[in-house]
C-alpha cells in the first residue's frame, strides 16, 4: 500500500514522498506571490532547501532565505525575520525544517502584522484575543524532523531571555493552513537525532494520553500514534533510509501534536527550563525524563496504563509493563538515563522549579503539582531515582 494521502486533519496535509514537488502549488493555493521560506542554518546550507527556492522561482515565485534562527528560538530571531519580511515585501511564510524553524516561521507570519510586542500574544487567559487576525500571513509548513508536530499546531514555542523561561506563543489562526509532509526529507537525519525528535514524538503522545482532561478523539489519536513509535522508531534510528519507517514516523509526530489538544504535563514543564536555561534538545530532554515523570505520577496512571499495555501488545499488561518498554526503547536508541548527562545538576532543582510549576503544561499533569514537588522530581531525574509522588 502506498503511504501517501490528501487529508484535512486539523488542517490540509499533503502527505507522501516526493510531495515538496508540489511546494510552488501550495503557496499558489493559499494566495502566496512571495514566499519568505524561514529555516535554520544547518537546514539552509542543505541542497533541500536551494530546490525549494528554486521550485518556487522557476512556478513565478520569488523567494527568499531568512535562516538567522537558533535552536529554541528567541525573540530577536522573531523581530529580524520580520523586519526582513516588511522590507521586501513578502505575502507569505514557508516554514521550513524541525521544531524551531518552524515555530518561528509560524510566529513571523503572526508577527508581520500586530503592532503590540510578542510577549502579548502568550498562551494565557483570552491574550489571544488581542491578536490583530488580519495581520497574520498565511502559512506553509514543510516540516523535516519527525518530533515536534509543530506543522499542525496552534501556538509557538520561543525563549524569552529576559527570565529564561519558553514562552508559548498561541492564536488559532497560527496553525499553518496547508502542510507539505514528505517523509523523503527526513532520510538524511542522524540516528541521535532521529531518536530524539522521535522521542519527542512519543512524549506528545503519552502525556495527551494520561492528561485527565476529557477529549476522548485526541486520546484515540494518541493512542495509534503510540503504535506507531513503538513499532517504527527503532527501526528508523537503525536504518535511516527506511522510507516506511519514516513515513509512519512522520505521521506518529503530526497525530502527537493533534492530540496534545487535549493537555500536555510534568515532562514538558521539566523540559522547557533546562532548554531555556542550558540549551538542552527539547526531544532529547523529554525522553530523558520520561520515566521519571510516569513513576512520579504512578498512582493516577495505574488504569490507564493497563489500557496502554494492551493496545501496545506489550508483554504485561500493566503500569510496569509500559516502563519497562519506554526503559528498554530509551537504551536501545542511546537516550541518556539522566538529566545529569544533559548537565543539569543538582543546584538547578531548586531555580528550575519554579519555572516548571509556571508552565502552562503543569495543568495538564496527572497529579497536582507544586514548587517543591517539581524540586524533588527534577532531583529524582538529576539522580535516577524512580520514584512516586507519594
Amino acid at each position: 500500500m502506498t503511504l501517501r494521502g490528501n487529508w484535512n486533519y486539523p488542517t490540509l496535509i499533503r502527505f507522501g514522498a516526493g510531495r515538496i514537488a508540489e511546494l510552488p502549488d501550495a503557496c499558489k493555493t493559499l494566495g502566496i506571490r512571495k514566499p519568505l521560506l524561514v529555516t535554520d542554518p544547518g537546514l539552509a546550507a542543505l541542497p533541500m532547501i536551494a530546490d525549494a527556492v528554486e521550485s518556487c522561482r522557476q512556478a513565478g515565485l520569488p523567494c527568499d532565505v531568512f535562516s538567522s534562527v537558533q535552536a529554541n528560538p528567541v525573540e530577536a530571531n522573531v523581530t529580524a525575520g520580520v523586519e526582513l519580511y516588511k522590507q521586501r515585501g513578502y505575502d507569505g511564510v514557508i516554514a521550513f525544517g524541525g521544531g524551531s524553524a518552524l515555530d518561528a516561521g509560524k510566529a513571523i507570519a503572526l508577527m508581520s502584522g500586530q503592532s503590540r510586542p510578542i510577549w502579548d500574544f502568550e498562551d494565557r487567559e483570552d491574550w489571544y484575543t488581542r491578536v490583530n487576525v488580519a495581520g497574520i500571513a498565511p502559512t506553509v509548513a514543510v516540516p523535516t524532523t519527525s518530533g515536534t508536530g509543530s506543522e499542525v499546531g496552534r501556538a509557538s514555542v520561543i525563549t524569552d531571555v529576559r527570565d529564561h523561561t519558553k514562552k508559548i506563543i498561541f492564536h488559532p489562526k497560527m496553525q499553518p493552513a496547508l502542510v507539505i509532509a514528505d517523509p523523503a526529507l527526513t532520510l538524511a537525519l542522524p540516528p541521535h537525532v532521529t531518536a530524539a525528535v522521535g522521542m519527542d514524538a512519543l512524549s506528545h503522545n503519552l502525556e495527551a494520553y494520561c492528561s485527565p482532561f476529557y477529549h476522548p478523539m485526541a486520546e484515540g489519536i494518541a493512542l495509534e500514534g503510540m503504535r506507531l513509535i513503538r513499532e517504527w522508531l527503532p527501526v528508523a534510528v537503525k536504518d535511516g533510509g527506511n522510507l516506511e519507517a519514516r513515513s509512519h514516523m512522520m505521521v506518529a509526530s503530526t497525530m502527537g501534536a493533534t492530540a496534545f489538544q487535549k493537555g500536555l504535563g510534568a515532562m514538558h514543564s521539566l523540559s522547557h527550563p533546562c532548554s531555556a536555561n542550558l540549551n538542552t534538545h527539547h526531544g532529547l530532554t523529554n525522553a530523558v525524563v520520561m520515566p521519571y515523570v510516569l513513576a512520579w505520577n504512578r498512582a493516577a496512571l495505574e488504569e490507564k496504563m493497563v489500557r496502554l499495555a494492551a493496545f501496545l501488545g506489550l508483554r504485561q499488561h500493566s503500569f510496569d509493563g509500559v516502563m519497562d518498554w519506554i526503559l528498554e526503547l530509551r537504551q536501545t536508541i542511546g537516550i541518556p538515563p539522566t538529566l545529569a548527562d544533559l548537565g543539569v545538576r543538582a543546584e538547578h532543582a531548586a531555580v528550575f522549579a519554579p519555572q516548571a510549576f509556571n508552565d502552562p503544561s503543569t495543568g495538564g499533569n496527572p497529579l497536582a503539582m507544586d514548587i517543591e514537588g517539581f524540586e524533588r522530581l527534577y532531583r529524582n531525574c538529576i539522580e535516577g531515582r524512580l520514584d512516586s509522588a507519594a
